[in-house]
């Protein structure tokens, strides 16, 4: 798969899964490169957040990442976990759910937040992690 491929495609589904293209987000981890990407599940369409058994609700989010090769750009399935954490403390598990498309392939996971509320992600990705804080507002 050629880098402009992987660009458009990381575009394409950008726009499925948020309704807008937002600035990259990526982690380099060793030999992969992690892209990722959380927003409201309300910005997903109701047929889209069907097909991959998503809820949608103003205080819900999703996480998509995708792991690709640092030198080739190809797929990678190390398996994904993680969890997120509230300002007060409370932990959510990430139950992350992996999709399969050609040859693409990345983690969808589900988190719950309140309004005006940031929380820090922590990803493990194989044998390795990253960190992102991000904030979160309730829309109807």
């Amino acid at each position: 798969m050629s880098k402009a491929f992987f660009v458009k495609t990381v575009m394409v589904v950008s726009l499925i899964f948020s309704g807008i293209v937002m600035a990259e987000q990526k982690e380099t981890l060793g030999d992969w490169d992690v892209h990722y990407s959380a927003f409201n599940s309300t910005s997903l369409s109701p047929s889209i957040a069907t097909q991959y058994d998503l809820t949608r609700s103003a205080s819900k989010g999703v996480l998509n990442i995708a792991v690709l090769d640092k030198k080739t750009q190809k797929a990678q399935t190390p398996g994904v976990t993680g969890q997120v954490v509230n300002p007060l403390g409370q932990i959510q598990e990430l139950d992350f759910q992996q999709v399969t498309e050609g040859d693409a392939s990345y983690y969808l996971a589900q988190f719950e937040y309140s309004n005006a509320e940031t929380l820090r992600f922590t990803i493990q990705v194989g044998e390795q992690q990253f960190k992102f804080n991000q904030e979160f507002w309730l829309n109807d």
